[in-house]
Formats: structure tokens, sequence, C-alpha cells
């Protein structure tokens, strides 16, 4: 089989620029791809830190003139990664992070900023840069995809399509009255085209036109096909059900490794848990709490959102703090749900601490010191918190929803007699399924021979990218004329 070009197009790329999970997925998936006889370049957006970062750029296409600027394609390394850059000033060079302003408003031009991402990228697959000719291009959520109806509504041979689901919740709608200055032709503007609501629909391109659809678990995959859980997509992805895949996402397990993470205060592994206790001591004192060692720290490395639960968990706060637990919290999102994390904060101090933003480093500490890790999502379509909670022996306590119901297996007597269990799972959405997740969470502990053999277990299994690249890459050969058959001959 001759090697796959594939062209990976993204908003924001791990560890250039991060707001959440696609970032991670972006930047770990085409390492991942490199041991399956596949080069996946990406392509992202000219943001002040891609450009800071980029190593040697070199101008392969000037375009003069793209959405009320010029541009260029630029092509270079940042660290591990191969990238093309669409360095367009007038679009990306500014302040605050890929979508909103340093004030928390989404930019007013953000039609014109991914219309840009995804008008260059179908372009690219069209021959835009002199040899590079993608057998795919694989989109990542709203932002790249109006990459297949660019694609679609032009003239010309054009490569396969894949468009990855990270969050239904986020779509991409902006005006009809954009649909010319888009540059998309009038036909376009239909159910079967970008259509989605009296709007143009990014998002709605993307599932409508692209060859495959992909989400990030396979729970995940069949609750988006229900009218409840579709978010207004539902009727068309149960349509398209015969193109739609759930591939579990992995973390990339060189940068999340407790054996040799730099950010932890004494490193270990499954056969030195013990270990953990002078992390756990750092983690209380970075965060305020009371240096207890037989304390249960439970933590929580999320957007602070509705979606996430978080609400839930504060009303439960009687209870966490009734079982005896600290809580140990980074994270920003929603005013008043930090708003009630600061004062449970003052309330509480040595039992609850906070950090209201992102620190990377705290990420890891809360990983590697706290005992168990919440995630009480409402909707979640795969998570990778939990997966690194896995990683580093801190037990997951999550609800049964997505990605949660696909990577933790729960406690339950059952999986405790066999020796597989890995966490704790309840039903999400509820006061008392968290309550009696929180009640069992402090039970096992109790029991440290079983809270020992739930964190082995975690640290046992792959969370790797090796298992989730080999799907890909079977999804990409399914595409290209003569690589599902070289697939056959070769199995």
């Amino acid at each position: 089989m001759s090697q796959l070009k594939i062209l990976s197009v993204a908003s924001e790329v791990y560890p250039l620029i991060k707001t959440g999970g696609l970032a991670d997925v972006a930047g770990a998936l085409p390492l991942a791809l490199r041991a399956e006889d596949a080069t996946m370049m990406t392509l992202v957006p000219g943001y002040p830190a891609v450009m800071e970062a980029l190593e040697a750029g070199e101008e392969v296409r000037s375009i003069p003139l793209l959405f009320g600027g010029s541009a260029r394609v630029l092509a270079g390394k940042a660290g591990a990664l191969d990238l093309f850059v669409l360095d367009a000033p007038h679009l990306y060079d500014r302040p605050g992070n890929p979508y909103m302003t340093p004030k928390g408003a989404d930019w007013p031009d953000n039609a014109f900023r991914f219309a840009a991402l995804g008008k260059i990228a179908a372009a690219m697959g069209r021959g835009l840069v002199a040899g590079f000719a993608p057998d795919v291009i694989h989109t990542h959520d709203w932002q790249a995809g109006l990459t297949a109806a660019y694609l679609h509504f032009g003239a010309g041979a054009r490569p396969a399509t894949v468009a990855t689901i990270h969050n239904l919740s986020y779509q991409g709608q902006f005006p009809a009255t954009l649909l010319g200055a888009l540059e998309l032709p009038p036909e376009a503007l239909t159910f079967n085209g970008v259509e989605h609501y009296g709007a143009i629909g990014f998002l709605k391109a993307a599932l409508q036109l692209a060859d495959r659809i992909t989400t990030v678990s396979p729970t995940y995959a069949t609750e988006i096909q229900r009218p409840e859980t579709g978010m207004g997509f539902d009727g068309l992805l149960r349509e398209r059900a015969p193109r739609l895949r759930g591939i579990l996402n992995g973390i990339d397990t060189d940068v999340w490794n407790p054996a040799d993470d730099p950010w932890l205060a004494v490193t270990y592994d499954a056969r030195g848990l013990y270990a953990r206790a002078a992390n756990k001591e750092a983690l209380q004192r970075a965060l305020g709490l009371n240096p207890e060692p037989n304390t249960l720290v439970a933590g929580i490395v999320t957007r602070l959102s509705w979606q996430k639960g978080l609400d839930l968990l504060l009303d439960n706060l009687p209870v966490l703090l009734g079982e005896k637990m600290q809580l140990a919290v980074l994270g920003e999102g929603d005013p008043e749900i930090q708003a009630r994390f600061r004062a449970a904060a003052r309330s509480f101090p040595g039992r609850v601490g906070v950090f209201f933003g992102y620190d990377e480093a705290l990420a890891h500490q809360i990983q590697g010191g706290s005992d168990a890790l919440l995630v009480p999502s409402r909707f979640e379509p795969c998570g990778l918190t939990q997966l690194c909670a896995l990683r580093y022996g801190a037990v997951p306590v999550v609800s049964r929803v997505g990605g949660l119901a696909d990577t933790i297996i729960d406690a339950n007597e059952m999986a405790l007699a066999a020796g597989v269990a890995t966490g704790v799972q309840f039903a999400a959405g509820t006061d008392d399924g968290l309550a009696l997740a929180l009640r069992k969470t402090a039970w096992l502990f109790s029991d440290k021979e079983t809270w020992r053999r739930l964190q082995r277990n975690g640290m046992a299994a792959d969370v790797s990218w090796r298992n989730p690249a080999r799907r890909y890459i079977q999804l990409y050969r399914e595409l290209v004329p003569g690589q599902a058959l070289a697939m056959d001959t070769a199995a």
C-alpha cells in the first residue's frame, strides 16, 4: 500500500493553541498515524502563538485576497508537528483566544475567519500548494466545517473528506445574508447544503456533505441520533448513520506519563503508588487545602459549565464535605458557577481549593495528587480528563454518558469480583445519582486494598492513540481508491 497523505484542518492544536480537547486530538493524532504508514499535515490559522512557534516557515502559496486582506500559506514545523499555517493577519493577528475577544465576546467576523480556513483547505485539496495532494481531508468541528461545502460546490476532482464532531453543541451558525460574502453559490443555501434552520450552518455543512462523519466515542455516536440529545441534528445523523462512526480518543502518553512528568513533585508508576502521597501533599499546599494524608482529595479539571454538571456538584457539596473529602478545582467558564466555587472556597478554607483559568502544570498535579477525579457531565462526547486520571491512578467518578460510559468500568459487585473495575459510574444529570456516587467513592476509598486495585486496573488500561489511530487509518483507506483493496489483500 502507498503511504496515505492526510490534511487535518483544525482551529487549534496542542501545544500551540488550546481551549479544549479538540486541540489535544489535533496535536496527538498526526504523531500516532506515523506508525501506520500515513503522513498527516495540519492546517491551522496563523494566530500569534502559532506564528511565534513556527520554525523556519516557508511561504508555499500567496493569496492576494482572502475575505478582506492578503494571506499566504506557510509550511514548517512546530516541535514534532508538521504544519501548514494560514497567515492572514487581518483575520488572526489579534489578542484573545481563537474565538473570543479579551472581554469574552465572539469576534464579530468569526464567519469569515473560519470560512477562510475551510476555503483554503478545500483549495489545498485541489492542488493550491505545489507538491502536496492529500488523499483525505479531515476536518474538526464547526470551525473547519465549510471545507466540505467549498469542495462540494466547487469544480474539479477532490479528495475524500472526513468530519469529526468533538462537541455537537458548538455548531457555527451565521446569518443567511452572508452567503454571497462567504463566496458560496445560491444553491448552497438548501437543506441538502449549508442551510440549517434558516441560517448558514458551518457544522451542518460538514455533517451533510462529508464522505464520512466520526465522533469521539461509540456511545456518543448513538446518543446524538436521538431527539433529546441530537441538538437539532438527530434527523440528519440518523439519515447519515451508515457513514457515522464513533472512534474513541486517546491521550498522548508521552505528555501524560506519571513516570517522567516534570510537573509532579515525585514521579511514579503502578508499582510505586506510595509515591503519590508526596504529590498529594504538594497539591494540597498549592491549593490551600489542609495537608491531611488520609483525607480523600477529589479533583476537577474541566470547563466550569452546565454541560459539565458542575452545578450538580456544587449542590452536592454538603455530601462531599460530609464524607470528609477535600475538593481541588481547576477550570474557568460560567461566571455564576465560578462565583459559587469562589464562595465555597471562602466558606470552607482548607477543604475546598480553586484555581480559575487553565494551568497545564496544575492540571498534571491534580491528576498526580488527587485520589479521585470527578466528571459529573450531563453529556460528554469523549472526555480526556478521565483518561488522564486512569493513567495517573486517580480513580475516575463519572456520569454514565458518551465516552465516559465507554472508558470507565464501574465498580459494581460483578466488576469488583472479576477484578476489572476502574472507577465509579452514576446516572447523569441527577443530584441523587451524584450523591450516591460520592458516598460509594468514600466507601471504596476506606478499603485500601480495593482502592489500590482500582488504581492499578486504571493504570493498566491502554489509553494511548494506538488503537484509535488504527481505526482512523482503516477509515481513510476505505475512502481512497485502491487502498481498501490493498488493505484486504494485505490482511
